[in-house]
């Protein structure tokens, strides 16, 4: 039987409200006892053999044994490509399902074309044109949303939607009891300046996100682990250090002096806040990311209420 994948194509602005409700009346999914919500670069990039076989065995253990959800940019490329070996990886070894949603802006999504419709079942090419400048879908994904802004070519459009509909998930209660909402914490391999960024924004959230880097992995990365490494409270670091990491962010990135002084700020203020970042290794992962929470083929979907969105499946061409 082909694998059956669920999908949604929605506005860049759509709430997250009716998103969650997408996800938990149409789709019929279960609010996670944790999202774990993974960055880093979108080009491709070779992981150490044994670091990439921590990551994946780090990653799914932790998605099967805490209930958690796993949000990725959804594409097949860079650190996405590595989440789908990890996934593919478990699926020969077992049922065990793991709710890994695809969040990628329409406008770079290749064979388009195959996903335009309502209440269907489309099939899906997964192999990409060396020769395009989009890219395809990761086949080893649950689910898909799709953010549309009109744009073709460009990220961008999923990035404000995928962050409030984390925070709207954070909010839900998985605990009435005793009020508690789902925890969230960001898993960041690789990544280009941009994701030094990202980080930032997740430790001045309110509450606070954790933050695990992989060590190893390279660019956004190891700059994120050395800063954590060798900073003290209050994100000072000595002359020294600091020059040296400033000729690291330069080369890293091609930046001017300029460039990785910008950089270097937006990395210290992020370490301002070292205690919520936590960077592993050759360690096992899912141990980094079970502490941060205390609580350890389908119908096709309609159109929700007020929902400006395409709700198919689509069976990919593996």
């Amino acid at each position: 039987m082909p694998l059956i994948l669920q999908y949604v194509r929605v506005s860049f602005d759509t709430k997250p409200d009716l998103l969650l409700h997408l996800m938990t009346k149409e789709w019929q999914l279960e609010l996670p006892k944790l999202l774990i919500s993974v960055h880093g670069g979108l080009q491709n990039f070779e992981l150490q053999p044994k670091l990439k076989q921590v990551f994946g065995k780090g990653l799914i253990k932790a998605a099967m044994t805490t209930g958690a959800w796993i949000f990725t940019g959804g594409v097949n490329t860079g650190v996405i490509r590595h989440v789908g070996d990890a996934l593919k990886d478990h699926a020969s070894k077992s049922r065990g399902k793991i709710c890994t949603i695809g969040i990628a802006p329409w406008g770079i999504v290749e064979n388009q074309e195959d996903l335009i419709g309502k209440d269907v079942v489309r099939p899906y090419q997964t192999m990409s044109n060396p020769m395009s400048k989009l890219t395809v879908l990761n086949s080893m994904h649950s689910h898909f949303i799709l953010a549309d802004n009109g744009t073709t070519g460009k990220y961008g459009a999923e990035v404000k939607l995928r962050r409030q509909l984390e925070k709207h998930i954070s909010l839900q209660k998985i605990n009435t009891r005793i009020g508690q909402g789902v925890p969230v914490v960001a898993l960041i391999v690789e990544g280009g300046p941009n994701v030094i960024s990202i980080v930032l924004e997740y430790l001045r959230d309110t509450p606070p996100v954790p933050v695990v880097v992989c060590d190893g992995s390279g660019r956004a990365s190891d700059i994120l682990a050395f800063g954590h490494k060798y900073s003290e409270e209050g994100g000072l670091i000595n002359e020294s250090l600091r020059d040296q990491l400033l000729v690291t962010i330069q080369k890293t990135f091609t930046y001017t002096r300029t460039q990785a002084q910008h950089l270097f700020i937006i990395l210290m203020e992020c370490m301002k806040k070292k205690e919520l970042v936590c960077e592993w290794a050759n360690s096992c992962l899912h141990l980094h990311l079970r502490p941060l929470t205390p609580l350890m083929p389908l119908r096709s979907s309609g159109l929700c209420p007020g929902f400006s969105a395409r709700c198919s499946r689509l069976v990919p061409f593996i």
